[in-house]
């Protein structure tokens, strides 16, 4: 592929996945998960055609294919995709620790969690958040949780596509699957 496909490859995940939390707060739930299942096969195709050390590509793949209601083949192209990279990598390690928890191995997921904090703090934040999942923790969840959506609004950058809105609303997504969730409470996102 010519060196710069990559980058428009991932510019359009991150438009379709703006649009996809555009609609999903908009209650265009369908419309929303068609958006993120595009964003993920666009953030796939982004990590195929750039650099072995763009792992955020692949967070961005596992967090739509969550939001989209799905996961498991995105977490398994994942793990074997990032089987030779350096584990040392925060970002790296948030791709495992989403796989893992995708595919229900939970002491996995824990262990990446915790490397998540070799990276800035909002990584050791959803870190916790993930760490807490993965340990049917619903208290210390709430808690990550509402530091994740804190960290969010601080930041105001909802609706680019790249903001902490789509990490808070997968880690519902992911923690609705082990049974329980938190009510987000922010007036950029839907509460669930």
């Amino acid at each position: 592929m010519p060196p710069r496909k990559h980058q428009e490859l991932l510019t359009a995940a991150i438009e379709r996945e703006g649009e996809a939390q555009r609609r999903l707060i908009d209650g265009d739930v369908d419309g929303a998960r068609a958006e993120f299942v595009a964003a993920a096969d666009l953030y796939r195709q982004s990590w195929e055609a750039a650099h072995a050390r763009a792992f955020g590509r692949l967070v961005g793949m596992l967090k739509a294919s969550v939001l989209a209601g799905g996961g498991v083949p995105e977490a398994r192209y994942a793990r074997a995709a990032l089987g030779d990279h350096d584990p040392e990598s925060a970002t790296a390690s948030y791709a495992q620790a989403l796989a893992a928890l995708i595919l229900g191995e939970d002491s996995d997921a824990r262990m990446w969690a915790a490397r998540m904090s070799a990276g800035d703090e909002a990584f050791a934040r959803t870190g916790e958040a993930v760490a807490a999942i993965a340990s049917h923790d619903s208290e210390r969840y709430a808690a990550a949780l509402a530091a994740v959506v804190h960290d969010f609004e601080r930041r105001s950058r909802h609706l680019t596509g790249v903001a902490i809105a789509d990490t808070a609303l997968m880690l519902e997504a992911l923690a609705d699957r082990r049974g329980f969730r938190v009510a987000i409470v922010s007036p950029v996102l839907p509460a669930h």
